[in-house]
């Protein structure tokens, strides 16, 4: 094998590993979970909230 052979086929692996990835993330099937993935943050706030929330009520049923 010729170096210009490797490259080809180097070239065209990569070139299927990316076609790969582009496929598999755009599918509908994988949706559902980058959706909740993106949510993730929000979710975080809503717990943080609630916390503060909590720490309110106890404080005022304290007094």
């Amino acid at each position: 094998m010729d170096a210009v052979t490797i490259n080809v086929v180097w070239t065209l692996a990569i070139f299927v590993s990316f076609i790969a990835i582009v496929l598999w993330a755009y599918s509908k099937r994988r949706k559902k979970d980058f959706d909740e993935a993106a949510n993730l943050v929000f979710d975080d706030e809503k717990t943080v909230v609630s916390e503060t929330e909590k720490d309110k009520r106890e404080s005022s049923s304290n007094e």
